[in-house]
């Protein structure tokens, strides 16, 4: 049940509620329009909405290459159906026929290039065995150019009403990203200045970068597609372009954020607490680090704080040469502090690419 109600605000968001109404108004048209589309039967108008539900997607890309892709695996199984069938008629039982439609059908399933035209192919080719009969060659035909009519009117309505485009979605994603980065870097900046590092509390929190990374990567690619083919996505090309730079700076800065967490979780479990002149230092280079990814793209103020965390990261790797390792430490483990120095050096230095990239 929490996995149900979880999921409720993204099922009732905007968008989905205009694909909901286009694709009911799309299948209403083909459902109208189908009995004069040529070469098919009126009697299998049906099939007309099922092309309306095969073509909806979130994009106009995307509702062409499903299009696409489910009228190829159609005419694979038809034909593949209609083989059975012609098996069917010299004599061969009709429970070996549909095993092979089955069997056949779910391995050229496996053609990665057929997308979500795979599962249609078995589908068809049992459609056309089971419910052909002697009409066979009308039935596949009918269902094959209705189906495409289905798909073409789904394709337009996608396109001409409202197309849907996501550059503002995936930004608002990005900008969640980049909060929750900052935020995990000020819990390091506190543990160190602390001495109190939280192995399971920093588990989580790296567990939570990856899979809100991973989310944001498909809303840009989400956002990125939908803009092809999109008459909305005119004019808006340094939307798209400052989404792809926030997305790669955010993406190394993640990687470097998890791997920080990472590290000092294992120096706590592997060695003595490090020297507080250091741990001292590297907080603050890590709250330097946290302001530079917090700062909006456009902020004035990012020289002034990418300056701040290089100084502070440098203090941090003098003060790491200047003091010896504590007494009894094993050999390896100022090791970890440097590797902390390198991680909080990938944050900065994925930051600087971004405040200074071209346009």
């Amino acid at each position: 049940m929490r996995a149900i109600t979880a999921g409720t605000p993204e099922a009732v968001r905007g968008e989905r509620l205009i694909l909901a109404a286009k694709a009911a108004i799309a299948a209403s048209i083909a459902w109208l329009l189908a009995p004069y589309v040529p070469f098919a039967a009126s009697e299998y108008s049906y099939y007309a909405p099922l092309g309306v539900l095969i073509s909806m997607h979130p994009t106009v890309v995307g509702s062409a290459r499903a299009g696409a892709q489910s009228l190829a695996g159609l005419g694979i199984g038809i034909l593949l159906g209609l083989g059975a069938l012609s098996l069917v008629r010299v004599g061969v039982p009709a429970v070996v026929g549909i095993a092979a439609v089955i069997a056949i059908g779910i391995v050229l399933g496996g053609i990665r290039r057929l997308g979500a035209g795979r599962d249609w192919v078995a589908i068809a080719g049992l459609f056309v065995l089971l419910l052909g009969g002697r009409d066979a060659d009308e039935f596949s035909l009918s269902y094959l150019m209705t189906t495409a009519f289905g798909v073409v009117i789904g394709i337009l309505m996608n396109l001409i009403v409202i197309p849907p485009l996501f550059l503002g979605r995936a930004s608002d994603q990005l900008t969640a990203l980049r909060n929750a980065v900052s935020d995990v870097l000020r819990d390091v900046a506190g543990a160190l200045e602390n001495g109190e590092i939280d192995g399971e509390a920093f588990r989580d929190s790296a567990d939570r970068l990856a899979s809100l990374l991973a989310q944001t990567k498909d809303e840009v690619r989400v956002a990125e597609e939908s803009s092809r083919a999109n008459p909305r996505s005119r004019g808006r090309s340094a939307d798209r372009q400052l989404n792809a730079r926030r997305l790669l700076a955010l993406e190394r800065t993640t990687r470097a954020t998890i791997d920080l967490a990472d590290m000092l979780v294992r120096a706590r479990d592997e060695g003595p607490a490090a020297d507080r002149a250091i741990a001292h230092s590297l907080a603050e280079a890590a709250r330097a680090s946290a302001d530079v990814v917090a700062a909006p793209a456009g902020d004035e103020a990012v020289g002034e704080r990418l300056a701040a965390a290089g100084d502070a990261l440098d203090r941090s790797v003098q003060e790491l040469d200047r003091l010896a390792a504590p007494a009894g430490a094993p050999a390896y483990s100022r090791a970890y502090a440097y590797a902390a120095a390198v991680s909080v050096r990938r944050i900065v230095d994925a930051s600087h690419e971004f405040v200074y990239s071209s346009e």
